[in-house]
C-alpha cells in the first residue's frame, strides 16, 4: 500500500494546506495576540505552532486519538481491525479506527458520503501526507484545521473562544474538553450540549488514565468541574493600529507591533471609562511610549472603534489639531540653552504688545515679576511670548523638525508668536515624540517611529535641546501639583487648552515613559468647559496609575545642571529684558553682531595634555558685540567677566560641550561641539 501511495503521488498529489484562508493576527512586542480578525469565510481559523500548545495537551491527543501516530506511515492496522471488530461485535461505531494524519486528509478533502471507496481515499491521502509533512508538520495542520463547533477551527481558535486563554496555557480539564471537541464539535459544543460535552471529556480523562498518565483521583476530581456555558470574544485591542499594520502588508498573516499586550487593555478601559463620564460626543485617545528606545507601548485612537457618535472609526492620535500650550516647554528650553534665563531668573507677566499680537494669560490675570519656574508651572501666556520673541519662531519649529517632527503651519505663512500658544498643528503622537526628547535627554533625537515597524532608533541630528536645558525643564515641571483628587505620582507634566475650548491635552513623563492624552469632539467641535488641567490632566495621572508600568524616577541633574538662586544669578541672568528678535545676537550700540568665530559649530577638537595628565584650555575667539562677555557653560554661567574677544576655556572632561557668550547688551551666542584628550 506504501508503494502504491508512492508511486500516485505524483499523478494525484494531495491538496496541501494553504494559509491563503487563516485568520490576520496582530501582536505584541512578546508574540501576545493584540487583534484577530476571522477569515473570508467568517471563520475563526488560527495558525498553530506547536510551541503555543501545552505539551500535556499533546500528550493527551496523541494518547487519546492516535497513540501509534509516530511510528506508522498514516494508517494504524490495529486501530482499523480493532474498529471493525467492534463495528461486528456491536452492530455500530463502537470507536474509530482513523489516525490523526487521515483525520487531516479529511479536514484537506472532506468526503460527501461515507462509503469503502471514500474510505480508500481517505487512506491513500493519509500515504501521501506522510510522504510529504513531517510528523510535527502533520499535528501542526491538524491542530490548525481541526474542528471545534460553530466557525471555530484549531485549537488556538477554540482555547480562546471557550476559555479565554492560548492553548500554552490549559488546564488539565480544557485540555480534555478540547481533546473530545472534534470528534462531534456541534453535538459537544459545551455552550449548547454541556451535558454530552461533559461526558466526553469525562470518556476522555478516563482513558488517559487507563494509559497509566493520568491518577485516578484527578479524574474525579474534574468530574464535576463545569464546562465554559458561552463563548469568549476574540482578542480585539489596538483596533486602529492594527489597521494601519494590516494596510502595511495586506498579505500577511501575523503582524508584529512594539506594543504591550497589558498595558493597551487597561489603558483601553481607562479612556472607555473616562469618556462615558464626559458625554456622549466627546472622544478620547492616549498613547504611551518608551522614551529610552522610541518604541510605543500603547495606542488608544478612541474609545471606541465602532462607536459612531464618537466617531470611533478616527484615529485621534494622528489627528493634527492646536496644541494649546504643550509647546511651552520646549521654548522654555531653548531660552535656558541659549543663555537668555535660568529657572530663577525673573521675567514679566504683564500684558505686552508684540508688533500688534497682544496675548493674555489664560484667565486674564497677570501676575508682574515671576521666575521662568513659576511662569512654566503656572502656564502663563505674556512670559512665554516674550521667550518666544527673544528666540524667533523659526527657531523653535526648527527644533520640533530636528526631532522628526513635521507641524503644519498656515498655508504659506512663516512661523508667528502664536505658535507658541497653540497656533500650529500637530497631533498626540507629534507631540509625545517631542516629549520623548525632553524626557530621555538624548545625544540625538530619538523617533517613537509608528508602533508597526519596529525598534525605531534615533533620528539624524544633534538633541531637540541640550542635556542640561532638558534637565532643567523636567525639574521646573515635575514641580507642577497634581489635579485636584489626584496622587503625586513623581511626574514631570504639561497640560494645553486650544483656542475655543475645542482640545484638552496632558502631557506627561517620568525617568522612562512619557504617556499623552487628549480629550475633545473628532469633528473638532467646541466642547465648554474642557480645559487640560481640569479635564485631561486627571485623565494622564489615572493612565500613568493603572497602565502597570513601572514607575521610574526623573533622571538626576547631569555635570554642570545646578538649581541656583535669583540672587546668585549673575547681573545679567537676574532679569529677563529682552524685548524682541533683535536682542539675540546683534548690539544696540551699532557695532557688530555678536558672533562665536571658534570653536565652530559641531566642532570635534582634540586636546593635548599636560605633563599632570590634565587637559588643555579651549581658545575662544569671538567678533562683535559688546564687552565684558560671560561664558555659560553647558548651563552654568561662570563667574568671571571677560574683555577680551580672545579666551581660553578649561572643559571639565571629555564629551559634547556647549557654551553661550553674553555680551553686556544681552546678546548670546551659543556653540555646541565636542572635546576629546590626546592620549
Amino acid at each position: 500500500m506504501w508503494r502504491v501511495a508512492v508511486e500516485l503521488d505524483a499523478a494525484f498529489p494531495p491538496p496541501l494546506p494553504s494559509t491563503d484562508d487563516y485568520s490576520v493576527e496582530v501582536t505584541d512586542r512578546d508574540g501576545d495576540l493584540l487583534r484577530v480578525f476571522a477569515n473570508r469565510e467568517g471563520r475563526w481559523r488560527m495558525e498553530t505552532d506547536l510551541e503555543q500548545v501545552d505539551p500535556q495537551f499533546m500528550e493527551m491527543l496523541i494518547t487519546y486519538e492516535d497513540k501509534r501516530f509516530y511510528n506508522h506511515p498514516g494508517v494504524d492496522p490495529l486501530a482499523l481491525m480493532r474498529a471493525a471488530g467492534q463495528f461486528v461485535a456491536n452492530g455500530r461505531i463502537v470507536s474509530g479506527g482513523s489516525t490523526i494524519t487521515m483525520q487531516l486528509a479529511r479536514l484537506l478533502e472532506p468526503r460527501t458520503s461515507r462509503s469503502m471507496q471514500a474510505k480508500f481515499r481517505q487512506i491513500l491521502r493519509a500515504f501521501q501526507l506522510e510522504w510529504r509533512l513531517s510528523k510535527e508538520e502533520i499535528l501542526r495542520q491538524y491542530l490548525t484545521l481541526a474542528p471545534y463547533g460553530g466557525n471555530l477551527e484549531g485549537v488556538r481558535a477554540a482555547s480562546l473562544s471557550w476559555f479565554g486563554r492560548e492553548p500554552r496555557h490549559l488546564t488539565l480539564e480544557q485540555s480534555a474538553l478540547l481533546v473530545a471537541l472534534p470528534q462531534a464539535p456541534e453535538a459537544r459544543r459545551p455552550d449548547r450540549a454541556p451535558k454530552a460535552a461533559l461526558a466526553a471529556r469525562q470518556r476522555v480523562l478516563e482513558r488517559i488514565a487507563a494509559a497509566d498518565k493520568l491518577a485516578k483521583s484527578e479524574v474525579d476530581r474534574i468530574a464535576d468541574v463545569a464546562v465554559p456555558q458561552k463563548r469568549t470574544a476574540m482578542p480585539a485591542l489596538a483596533a486602529h493600529l492594527a489597521e494601519a499594520a494590516i494596510d502595511l502588508d495586506p498579505v500577511a498573516k501575523r503582524h508584529f507591533t512594539t506594543l504591550n499586550n497589558d498595558v493597551q487593555r487597561e489603558l483601553e478601559v481607562v479612556a472607555a471609562e473616562f469618556s462615558r463620564r464626559q458625554g456622549r460626543t466627546i472622544s478620547v485617545a492616549i498613547l504611551a511610549a518608551d522614551a529610552s528606545s522610541g518604541e510605543i507601548v500603547a495606542s488608544v485612537g478612541s474609545p471606541g472603534y465602532l462607536d459612531e457618535q464618537r466617531a470611533g472609526w478616527i484615529d485621534m492620535t494622528l489627528a493634527k489639531r492646536s496644541p494649546g500650550s504643550t509647546l511651552k516647554p520646549i521654548i522654555y528650553g531653548l531660552a535656558i540653552e541659549e543663555g537668555l534665563a535660568l529657572p530663577s531668573t525673573l521675567i514679566a507677566d504683564r500684558p505686552a504688545n508684540f508688533n500688534g499680537y497682544r496675548p493674555a494669560n489664560f484667565d486674564l490675570q497677570y501676575q508682574g515679576d515671576v521666575s521662568l519656574r513659576r511662569a512654566l508651572q503656572l502656564s502663563l501666556n505674556i512670559p512665554a511670548i516674550r521667550l518666544l520673541d527673544a528666540l524667533g519662531p523659526a527657531r523653535l519649529v526648527a527644533r520640533i523638525r530636528r526631532a522628526g517632527v513635521h507641524p503644519v503651519l498656515p498655508l504659506e505663512e512663516k512661523p508667528g508668536l502664536s505658535i507658541g500658544l497653540g497656533g500650529v498643528g500637530l497631533s498626540l503622537r507629534d507631540l509625545v515624540q517631542l516629549y520623548v526628547n525632553l524626557a530621555a535627554i538624548p545625544e540625538r533625537p530619538i523617533s517613537i517611529g509608528d508602533g508597526i515597524r519596529g525598534k525605531p532608533g534615533r533620528l539624524n541630528g544633534p538633541a531637540m535641546i541640550s542635556r542640561n536645558a532638558a534637565w532643567h525643564v523636567g525639574d521646573m515641571l515635575s514641580g507642577v501639583a497634581p489635579p485636584i483628587s489626584s496622587v503625586d505620582i513623581g511626574i514631570a507634566y504639561k497640560t494645553g487648552t486650544s483656542y475655543g475650548y475645542r482640545d484638552a491635552w496632558a502631557l506627561g513623563y517620568d525617568g522612562k515613559y512619557v504617556i499623552g492624552v487628549w480629550v475633545g469632539r473628532a469633528d473638532n467641535g467646541s466642547v465648554p468647559g474642557i480645559t487640560g488641567i481640569k479635564t485631561a490632566a486627571p485623565l494622564l495621572f489615572t493612565a500613568f496609575q493603572r497602565s502597570g508600568l513601572k514607575r521610574v524616577p526623573l533622571p538626576k541633574a547631569p555635570p554642570g545642571a545646578v538649581r541656583m538662586a535669583q540672587s546668585d544669578l549673575p547681573a545679567s541672568m537676574k532679569y529677563f529684558a529682552s524685548t524682541g528678535t533683535a536682542g539675540i545676537g546683534k548690539p544696540h550700540d551699532g557695532s557688530a553682531p555678536l558672533a562665536i568665530a571658534f570653536p565652530p559649530h559641531g566642532a570635534e577638537l582634540e586636546l593635548s595634555s599636560t605633563s599632570g595628565g590634565e587637559a588643555t584650555a579651549v581658545p575662544l575667539k569671538l567678533q562683535g558685540g559688546t564687552p565684558p562677555f560671560r561664558i555659560v557653560a553647558n548651563g552654568v554661567p561662570e563667574e568671571r567677566i571677560n574683555r577680551r574677544r580672545k579666551l581660553q576655556w578649561l572643559p571639565d572632561g571629555a564629551g559634547t560641550q556647549q557654551l553661550t557668550i553674553i555680551d553686556a547688551a544681552g546678546n548670546t551666542q551659543s556653540v555646541v561641539f565636542s572635546v576629546s584628550n590626546r592620549l
